[in-house]
């Protein structure tokens, strides 16, 4: 019987490893070449991936949860001639409003994933993620990693039943989005329990989150907890894939990078007024981060070797022919910082829209690859966190990073008296191997300036 053994591919920037979240096929089914079979998370988001091969579905490598390595089996496809066909079942017609329709569409919602990049074709319907029917009384394929139990043969209202289910298999909470399935983990709560609870509906957050802010109920069939390993009740969190990248990220850039800071008080009064200038009861206009974006790309326009980066091997600063601007995003699996990419040739309009959309699908999970890997200087707008200023690590191998804090209501000389303005303090961390302060301090000013006087900066941008 000749297999096809599908090794995991490098999904790109030198991931070595990826979590399988959920297997959309199980041991003995039938798969066609480019149909999605696995949704894994790796360091930046969660990947859909699909098979180069078709056929039988002989043995899935890993469980869900477990870690896989690059270059390791994935998934082993024996040639469909090896064994026969099922019997097919008859077709019915999808229902819109079905309950597996309506999983699907907040499986979407969610934000589940990327279909990857260079492996397989999007299906615009759900053929690569939604099972095919079985007929009445079959039951599923148990999963790769327990086995099967003896059971009596379900009954045909019982098979009908959990047919409705995407991917349906025996003791799977209906949970459509691998991001509820990590939230869960990280809180501790039992999906099991809390699909009979939820009454076999679909599971979303703010169930889990639900979930645990309630007290465990006691479980007197539950094996005893093992006493914490010290007498201070210390408890241990593993890093996650998405935890390791981004030490190991923080850590290249302090180990490598000179860093130097230099920051300012600015007065952003004016700014803020015409930003309100330009609201309408229709159209909000252009948020604050957009005006700033703005001011940020001129001032690259003039010191671009800020928006560069250090090739140590050749000992040459490389100078990048576009900004792609990356912002900072607090996501639910952390930080992230997806680009603007072509940030240099948008309008304040264009901006505001493209930043609106690239840090919503960063937190959803559903940026793309070159988003997140793409940026060449990044915009770090911690004032959302009601702080006032921070010291950034340089987002490597970039060579700088400007952060706004929060802008609060504070006394302030203007011609002389001392009046209420509205000032944010802004800090930029830059590698000291490409420039020195005189050109640190000029950019920062420069986009102080623009802020402070955004009516005749504006003009010349």
């Amino acid at each position: 019987m000749s297999a096809e053994t599908f090794l995991l591919p490098d999904l790109g920037e030198g991931l070595t490893d990826v979590e399988v979240v959920r297997w959309l096929v199980a041991e003995g089914d039938v798969v066609a070449v480019d149909q999605i079979v696995v949704e894994v998370e790796t360091a930046k988001s969660v990947v859909d991936v699909p098979t180069p091969f078709a056929g039988r579905v002989a043995t899935l490598h890993a469980a869900e949860g477990e870690t896989v390595l690059t270059g390791k089996p994935l998934i082993t496809v024996t040639a469909a001639e090896s064994a026969p066909e099922p019997a097919a079942a008859p077709v019915q017609p999808d229902a819109a409003d079905s309950p597996e329709a309506e999983a699907y569409r907040e499986e979407e919602q969610a934000g589940s994933g990327n279909v990857l990049i260079g492996y397989g074709t999007p299906a615009s319907t759900g053929s690569g993620r939604r099972r095919r029917p079985r007929p009445s009384g079959q039951p599923d394929p148990a999963p790769a990693t327990a086995a099967p139990e003896p059971a009596p043969e379900p009954e045909p209202a019982a098979a009908a039943a959990a047919d409705e289910k995407p991917g349906a298999r025996r003791g799977v909470p209906q949970v459509v989005s691998p991001l509820v399935r990590r939230l869960a983990r990280e809180k501790g709560v039992d999906l099991h329990g809390l699909t009979a609870a939820n009454g076999g509906g679909v599971i979303t957050r703010a169930h889990v989150e639900l979930a645990a802010a309630e007290p465990a109920a006691p479980d007197s069939a539950a094996e005893p907890v093992a006493p914490a390993a010290s007498p201070s009740g210390e408890r241990r969190i593993p890093l996650n894939g998405f935890r390791r990248a981004v030490s190991a990220a923080l850590s290249r850039s302090r180990s490598e990078i000179p860093e130097a800071t230099v920051w300012v008080d600015v007065d952003a009064t004016p700014l803020v007024e015409l930003r309100e200038s330009t609201r309408t009861a229709s159209d909000p206009g252009p948020g604050l981060l957009a005006y700033l974006a703005r001011f940020v790309v001129a001032g690259l326009r003039q010191y671009p070797v800020l928006n560069s980066r250090l090739d140590t091997e050749r000992q040459e600063i490389v100078e990048h022919d576009r900004v792609n601007l990356g912002l900072a995003v607090q996501s639910d699996r952390g930080l992230v910082v997806p680009a603007v990419l072509g940030a240099e040739t948008m309008t304040t309009e264009q901006l505001d829209r493209e930043i609106r959309a690239v840090t919503a699908r960063a937190r959803e999970g559903r940026a793309s690859a070159e988003e997140l890997s793409a940026g060449t200087f990044t915009l770090n707008n911690y004032g959302g966190f009601r702080v006032d200023g921070s010291a950034a690590i340089i987002n490597h191998p970039q060579v700088a990073i400007l952060g706004f804090g929060r802008i609060l209501d504070r006394p302030w000389v203007v011609d002389g008296e001392i009046v209420v303005r509205k000032i944010t303090q802004m800090s930029f961390v830059f590698d000291h191997r490409v420039c020195d302060g005189g050109t640190a301090s000029g950019f920062i000013r420069a986009v102080a300036d623009a802020i402070e006087d955004p009516a005749s900066a504006i003009p010349r941008l």
